[in-house]
C-alpha cells in the first residue's frame, strides 16, 4: 500500500492542503456575512455562486489545463484562489463575496481536474481503488480539520484569511517541484441529463436531490449553528461532524446495498434522512451532545446517496456508458448543489433557523416518494446483475475514470 501511494503522495499532499485551507472558508464566510446582518436569501445567493463557479469550472476549467500544462495551470488556479482568500479580507460585500464565491469555485474545479486526471494516469486496474480512496480521505480529512480553524481568536478579522490564504499557496509547492510526468485529460464527456434519466429515473433525481441537500448544508449550515445560539467552537465542531460522519458511514451504507436491493437501500437512507432532519430542526431542544450525534448521522445518510444513486444508475448501464454516467450525474448534483443554498435560505427567511433542516427534509422525503414509486413502476434488476457500490467524491467529471467499477 505504502508504495502505491509513494507515486501519488505530492498529490494527496496538495489535496489535503487546499481542502484544509478552502474548506473552512465556505463557513468563515457565512458567519462573517451574518454577523454583518445579512439576510439569510443574500447569504443564500453567495454560497451558491461557489457551486456555480464549480459547474462552470467542471465544463470549461480543462482548457487552461490542455493548453499550459498540469503544472503551470495548476499553479495558475492556485495563486488564484490564494489571492482570492486575501481579497474577502479587503471589505464584507455580499455582491462582491459573491463574485469572489463564482471565481473560487472556477479555480478550485480546475485543480479538481489538475489532480484527479494525474491520478487516473497514475492508477492501474489493481491500485485504481486504493487511490481513489486515499484521495478521498485526503478530501475529508482536509475539509474536516480545517473546520477547527474558527477556533482561533482573530479580533482583526484579517487573520483567518491569511492562513487559508498559506495554506493553499503551500499547495502548490509539491505540484510544482514533483518530478512525475504530467499526463493526457481524460475523455469524460457526461451523458444527457435525458438518457441518464432514462436509464435510471431515480438515480438521476436522487443525485439533484443530494446536490440540493449537500449544498444547502455546506452554505448554510454554520449559518444554522448561529442561529440556534452555539458559538464558533462548536459552530466548528457542528461543520465537522456532518463531514466526518460521511466519511464514516459511506461504506456500511454501500456494503448494505450490495447484499440488497440497492433502491431498498437508498429508501432507507432518504427515510433517515427525513428523520434527522426533523430532529435537527428541533435541535434547541437538545444539547450539543445530541446535536453532535444528530450531524454524524445526517452526514452519513446524506453523503451516501451520491454514490449510491451512481451505483443504481450504473447498474442498468453497459460498461461503455458508466464513466459518462459517472461525469454527468456529478454535473446533476453540481446543479442541485448550485440551487440549493438559494431555495433552503428562503425557507430559513420564513421560519429561522429550522428552516435549514425542514428543507432537507422535504427535499429527502419527496424523493423518498418518488422512490416508492419507481419501485412500483419497475423491478429491480436481478442481484447477480448488480454491480458493486464505490464510494465517490463529488468534485469535477474527470474523477468518474478513477471508480475500478466503471
Amino acid at each position: 500500500m505504502l508504495r502505491i501511494l509513494r507515486s501519488v503522495l505530492v498529490l494527496l499532499l496538495a489535496i489535503f492542503l487546499l481542502m484544509a485551507g478552502n474548506g473552512p472558508l465556505t463557513t468563515i464566510i457565512s458567519v462573517r456575512l451574518e454577523a454583518a446582518g445579512t439576510a439569510s436569501p443574500v447569504i443564500g445567493a453567495v454560497m451558491s455562486a461557489y457551486f456555480g463557479g464549480l459547474t462552470l469550472g467542471s465544463l470549461f476549467a480543462y482548457r487552461a489545463v490542455t493548453q499550459y500544462g498540469h503544472i503551470r495551470a495548476f499553479t495558475a488556479f492556485a495563486s488564484a484562489l490564494s489571492a482570492i482568500a486575501l481579497a474577502y479580507a479587503l471589505y464584507v460585500s455580499s455582491p462582491l463575496w459573491g463574485v469572489l464565491r463564482l471565481a473560487e469555485g472556477f479555480c478550485m474545479a480546475g485543480l479538481y481536474i489538475c489532480i484527479e486526471s494525474w491520478l487516473n494516469d497514475s492508477a492501474t486496474a489493481q491500485t485504481r481503488g486504493r487511490i481513489l480512496a486515499s484521495y478521498m480521505i485526503c478530501l475529508y480529512a482536509g475539509q474536516s480539520i480545517g473546520q477547527f480553524m474558527l477556533n482561533l481568536p482573530d479580533p482583526s478579522g484579517f487573520l483567518l484569511f491569511v492562513l487559508i490564504s498559506i495554506l493553499l499557496s503551500a499547495a502548490v509547492i509539491p505540484v510544482a517541484l514533483t518530478r512525475m510526468t504530467p499526463p493526457h485529460l481524460p475523455d469524460v464527456a457526461g451523458l444527457s441529463f435525458r438518457r441518464l434519466y432514462a436509464a435510471s429515473p431515480l438515480g438521476m433525481v436522487g443525485t439533484v436531490a443530494s446536490g440540493l441537500v449537500l449544498g444547502s448544508v455546506y452554505g448554510l449550515g454554520a449559518i444554522f449553528a448561529r442561529e440556534i445560539g452555539l458559538d464558533l467552537s462548536r459552530t466548528a465542531l457542528f461543520m465537522s461532524a456532518v463531514i466526518l460522519g460521511g466519511v464514516l458511514l459511506q461504506l456500511p451504507v454501500g456494503r448494505l446495498s450490495d447484499i440488497f436491493d440497492r433502491r431498498l437501500v437508498i429508501l432507507g437512507v432518504l427515510g433517515g434522512m427525513v428523520l434527522v432532519s426533523g430532529f435537527m430542526a428541533a435541535a434547541t431542544q437538545f444539547g450539543i451532545f445530541g446535536l453532535t450525534l444528530a450531524a454524524l448521522a445526517f452526514g452519513g445518510f446524506s453523503f451516501a446517496l451520491y454514490p449510491l444513486c451512481v451505483a443504481h444508475t450504473n447498474d442498468h448501464l453497459g460498461n461503455a456508458e458508466r464513466v459518462s454516467a459517472s461525469g454527468g450525474l456529478i454535473l446533476a448534483y453540481s446543479a442541485g448543489a448550485t440551487l440549493g443554498p438559494l431555495l433552503s435560505s428562503g425557507t430559513m427567511a420564513f421560519t429561522g433557523a429550522a428552516g435549514l433542516f425542514a428543507f432537507t427534509g422535504g427535499i429527502s422525503g419527496l424523493c423518498l416518494l418518488f422512490g416508492f414509486w419507481r419501485i412500483w413502476m419497475r423491478p429491480s434488476p436481478p442481484q447477480e446483475e448488480q454491480g458493486r457500490y464505490q464510494a465517490l467524491p463529488r468534485t469535477t467529471p474527470v474523477v468518474a475514470p478513477l471508480d475500478p467499477h466503471a
